[in-house]
């Protein structure tokens, strides 16, 4: 019979395939394909179901197999553990691909977007500068331990260790001098490549429609609005915006039994770069509520009042989440809320 459903099991050089027919049987298991031979191959096939893990490379191969006409749906690597069929302790290629082609074709399982090429560059931006801050920080840290080893102990604000370790340059013996002289002048550098990349965020915002729209939410700045479309695209991926809320982690996690509702700490699941983001535009939204009286500032205020600080941070982050794939979902016809 024909190939419906197809499990690929991704790697750099060797790949694992599996097939199955409309009554689930096993047609084609294929545990070492070459590279080069895997479009070839895929090509040979009529369009069915294939269903890959998001992993490196993940995207790439969707967008080349959807040029086959087959569809393509990709799945976060957690959501198919549960479906290995080896029956089996342990782990190898050929019981990943199973599990794959099993769990693609589950009614309720959760996929990961396609994202397209201008989307992946525009996230190669975010990774890059996210990464810039990631050694900044590395590098401020660095220099505060050397420093209290002079007795010069400072606090985590970069600005201010920027500021005293400077004053205190000249004050350090021998080679330490040189040292930290040196680690000062990286954070300079640090910095010009972070603005730098700052700058092609606002020309990537400057060039979207929708990540303008975004932008009009309280606490969505040009990072957020163009990470999140990058990320997402118009969130059709999604059925609602709470889904999108759950995806980012933003929801708390269940350990309900016996009619009992047991709420805990959010997931912290899906990314934790556009989470953080959106709980930082969060903090923004609730500084700034203290002195607006407008519904969104009363609300974020008496939550905040009656459930704590980081509480109604949270809360505001996944409203934020749910209002930005409603104005990507809608387009032109949203509306912002009151």
């Amino acid at each position: 019979m024909a190939i419906v459903t197809i499990g690929i099991d991704l790697a750099k050089n060797v790949f694992a395939i599996h097939g199955v027919d409309a009554t689930g049987k096993a047609v084609l298991v294929r545990p070492n394909v070459a590279r080069a031979k895997l479009l070839e191959l895929i090509a040979s096939i009529p369009a069915c179901l294939i269903g890959m893990e998001a992993c490196s490379g993940a995207h790439h191969w969707a967008r080349e197999f959807a040029k086959f006409g087959h569809t393509v749906r990709l799945m976060a690597p957690k959501f198919v553990v549960p479906y290995r069929l080896s029956g089996k302790r342990g782990k190898n290629d050929a019981a990943d691909a199973a599990a794959i082609c099993e769990a693609v074709t589950r009614p309720n399982m959760r996929f990961v977007p396609v994202k397209t090429l201008e989307q992946q560059g525009q996230l190669a931006v975010h990774r890059a500068r996210q990464g810039f801050v990631e050694q900044r920080t590395a590098t401020l840290n660095r220099i505060r331990g050397l420093l209290a080893e002079f007795g010069v102990v400072l606090p985590l604000k970069a600005a201010v260790v920027r500021r005293e370790a400077t004053l205190h340059l000249e004050e350090l013996p021998g080679w330490a001098n040189p040292v930290v002289g040196d680690l000062l002048s990286k954070v300079t550098r640090l910095d010009e490549r972070i603005a730098l990349y700052d700058r092609h965020i606002a020309t990537m915002a400057s060039e979207s429609t929708a990540i303008k729209q975004l932008m009009q939410l309280p606490g969505v700045g040009p990072t957020t609005a163009t990470a999140l479309m990058s990320t997402i695209g118009n969130g059709r991926d999604f059925r609602c915006g709470r889904q999108l809320s759950a995806w980012l982690g933003l929801v708390p996690g269940q350990y309900s039994s016996g009619g009992k509702a047991r709420l805990g700490y959010i997931t912290k699941a899906g990314d934790p770069y556009l989470r953080s983001l959106l709980v930082l535009g969060a903090r923004a939204v609730l500084q700034l509520a203290k002195n607006k009286t407008d519904p969104v500032s009363r609300w974020a205020n008496a939550l905040a009042e009656r459930r704590g600080y980081w509480r109604a941070v949270v809360a505001i982050a996944a409203k934020n989440a749910r209002m930005c794939w409603a104005s990507l979902n809608k387009g032109e016809a949203f509306r912002m809320p009151a």
